[in-house]
């Protein structure tokens, strides 16, 4: 069975550094899975991916380096259940913000007796390049599970909720968690507003002392490197829909040409009248 070398990364506290997978495409997660990143997560919480596409994009990154990964939409079991059992190898869980949210997401995690994730079928086995029985008796050594803190509510309980036995590592989401301090919507990630800095210093602080590796979404590489440097382990850039659009606009940019502008048909006169 192959191991999770993302899992063993962040127990061994080196950092790991992925992306986020937006656009709903097998061909684009096998594409991007080859550029050498530890791990991809399919964004399924604000992306039209439903479980039959997820398993799709898991297979597709089956000859690569790479872990397949996850964000659910929501904190309840039959997420976990479709996602692991498509081939997920971590999941990540979004708007964690109590100690008791925590205690289920591991409980949805992990297989008896470290919770009570359901023993069922799937491409899950295949995923890891193992036989069933080999998998349901390694996977909860081996299923990374993230906590998103990205809410102040999440800030202010993030001790309660980082000593839950079975939590790998957790991620901010600036964005969301500016908005919820009301601090404004599409703050940058590395923002320089003392307050929110303030509340990620503390939950990447704390993760330290609890033992869980802290993590959290980049802008760019820059971005990157500034985390790293401040003690982040489990590090997102951007999104392979970002780095899309921006290579394409930059050069688009540059070209000397001027881009056609909309225009329309007139419609025939055929000296009949329309009525509505």
């Amino acid at each position: 069975m192959r191991a999770n070398h993302v899992r063993q990364r962040l127990a061994a506290g080196e950092s790991s550094v992925g992306t986020w997978l937006s656009l709903p495409s097998p061909e684009a997660a096998e594409y991007v899975s080859k550029v050498g990143f530890d791990w991809l997560v399919a964004d399924s919480e604000h992306n039209p991916m439903d479980i039959r596409t997820l398993a799709q994009m898991f297979a597709a990154m089956a000859n690569s380096n790479t872990a397949p990964m996850v964000r659910i939409p929501w904190n309840t079991p039959e997420h976990f259940k479709r996602a692991l059992d498509a081939g997920a190898w971590g999941i990540v869980v979004p708007m964690v913000n109590s100690r008791e949210q925590a205690e289920r997401a591991v409980d949805a995690c992990r297989y008896h007796p470290q919770g009570s994730r359901s023993v069922g079928g799937g491409r899950h086995a295949m995923s890891f390049g193992a036989d069933a029985t080999t998998y349901y008796q390694n996977a909860n050594d081996n299923i990374l599970l993230v906590l998103q803190i990205e809410h102040i509510d999440g800030v202010n309980n993030v001790d309660e909720i980082m000593s839950v036995p079975g939590v790998d590592a957790c991620f901010i989401g600036p964005n969301d968690m500016a908005a919820s301090m009301g601090l404004g919507l599409g703050v940058p990630l590395e923002s320089d507003i003392p307050a929110l800095e303030d509340a990620i210093a503390h939950v990447r602080e704390t993760c330290a002392k609890r033992g869980v590796a802290p993590g959290i979404h980049c802008s760019h590489a820059d971005g990157v490197n500034q985390r790293m440097a401040e003690g982040f382990r489990f590090l997102a850039m951007a999104s392979e829909l970002r780095y899309t659009l921006a290579g394409l606009s930059g050069d688009l940019k540059q070209l000397n040409w001027t881009r056609s502008q909309p225009g329309h048909i007139a419609a025939a006169d055929t000296g009949t009248t329309v009525r509505y």
